[in-house]
């Protein structure tokens, strides 16, 4: 898949943010009962959302910048409270003369005249991405705007949640291009160009994941990661890679403004071999089914908890060992959205996990089953991570091939 200009990407990520201000906005804000939302930010100390409110060109902000929306209940109203930024004037009307008024005398005149019943900061208990507002300036708002603005401050966590986790059909068309990006750079890693049996080390191939992402004009939201499995036992790191082993990575990307987060699994032919062995498939057949359980399990209304619960119940009735770990995923790797279960708490999780499944989302569905195979030492285990998007009540793979066990 050919990565595109830098150009075409900042026109991509321009386009989809002006998709989301115009459609996405308006009707959570009147789901989340919060009138107006303001948006703070220092440069180099940017709330996490306002990196997802902002152009391309636009990377940073810039000394104080502020991002007023108000919702006229047919659609949203778009302010900047800062410096006249050209990039920034053109998605938001510019609402501060530094000629005439301060900064803070700009905004308390704004949201006076907007008169909202509730005004949205971005602080919360739980969900960091929804917490980006720092003391010093909320301390700077409760000290220099009026009290009865003061008085309507609400926490905004929830519309945070909600704006960040959903997805617009231009995000959804692109998606799937994104993840063909990640998949390119997986698939050439799983391939004897990459792999010398008895020579390639997991490190070596952890290092041109990395090279590969970079010679793309990419970045990577994790570091990627390779091991192995072989009858004595799973390794990675300077261990070298041998024929008969099971190959699992774990890579993520960043690309148009979205995150992939993908674990596949290859297969070292041996000499004598043509194909995966049998036993092997059969447990990528038992992963797939548990794939599918928890697919099953995703109905607008459930929660993340329900999610996690129903499909572990599932597959121990069908005698699956499984463990499920699956996160939301989009602007960020580990999304705002429900926590379907933790790889190290297979609980049901408090709060992040009673947050519920809504349509229009993408996630990681992470997972793996475990086989006691004849001839291992150790319990093999089936790590798999596929990227998948929740629309119209169904799930939907990112990308094909997730049945199956690369061949190397």
């Amino acid at each position: 898949m050919q990565v595109r200009s830098l150009k075409e990407q900042y026109k991509i990520i321009d386009e989809i943010l002006k998709a989301r201000l115009d459609t996405v906005l308006q009707p959570l804000m009147a789901e989340c009962g919060i009138d107006t939302w303001v948006i703070a930010a220092k440069e180099y100390n940017e709330d996490p959302l306002f990196k997802i409110l902002t152009p391309a060109g636009f990377p940073t902000a810039r000394r104080l910048s502020i991002l007023v929306f108000h919702n006229n209940d047919t659609s949203v109203d778009k302010y900047c409270v800062n410096l006249n930024y050209p990039e920034l004037s053109k998605y938001y009307t510019l609402s501060w003369d530094p000629k005439t008024e301060t900064q803070m005398e700009a905004l308390g005149k704004l949201l006076a005249r907007l008169n909202p019943k509730t005004i949205g900061l971005n602080y919360s208990d739980e969900f960091a991405y929804c917490d980006g507002m720092t003391v010093g300036i909320l301390e700077m708002f409760k000290k220099e705007l009026p009290k009865e603005i003061v008085e309507k401050f609400v926490s905004a966590d929830v519309l945070g949640v909600r704006y960040l986790e959903t997805r617009t059909d231009l995000e959804l068309d692109y998606y799937s291009e994104v993840m063909a990006v990640a998949m390119d750079v997986i698939t050439e890693a799983y391939s004897r160009q990459v792999i010398t049996p008895g020579v390639t080390t997991c490190s070596d191939v952890e290092w041109f994941m990395k090279q590969k992402t970079n010679d793309l004009g990419l970045t990577y939201w994790f570091e990627p990661t390779i091991d192995v499995q072989r009858p004595s036992g799973m390794f990675s790191g300077d261990e070298v890679i041998l024929p008969g082993d099971m190959i699992h990575c774990d890579y993520g990307l960043v690309y148009l403004g979205l995150c992939t987060d993908t674990q596949r699994l290859g297969y070292v032919l041996k000499d004598d071999e043509k194909e995966v062995p049998e036993f092997l498939v059969a447990g990528m057949e038992e992963n797939n089914r548990f794939q599918d359980i928890v697919c099953s399990k995703y109905i607008v209304g459930n929660t993340g908890n329900d999610v996690f619960t129903q499909s572990i119940a599932q597959a121990k009735d069908e005698g699956i060992q499984a463990m499920l770990y699956t996160h939301p995923l989009g602007n960020h790797g580990h999304a705002a959205g429900p926590t379907i279960g933790l790889f190290t708490n297979q609980n049901p999780i408090p709060v992040k996990g009673d947050v519920q499944v809504n349509d229009r989302t993408c996630y990681a569905l992470e997972l793996n089953t475990a086989r006691d195979l004849v001839g291992y030492e150790k319990t093999v285990w089936f790590y798999t991570e596929e990227s998948v998007a929740f629309v119209d009540g169904q799930v939907r793979y990112l990308a094909s091939g997730r049945e199956k066990i690369m061949v190397i």
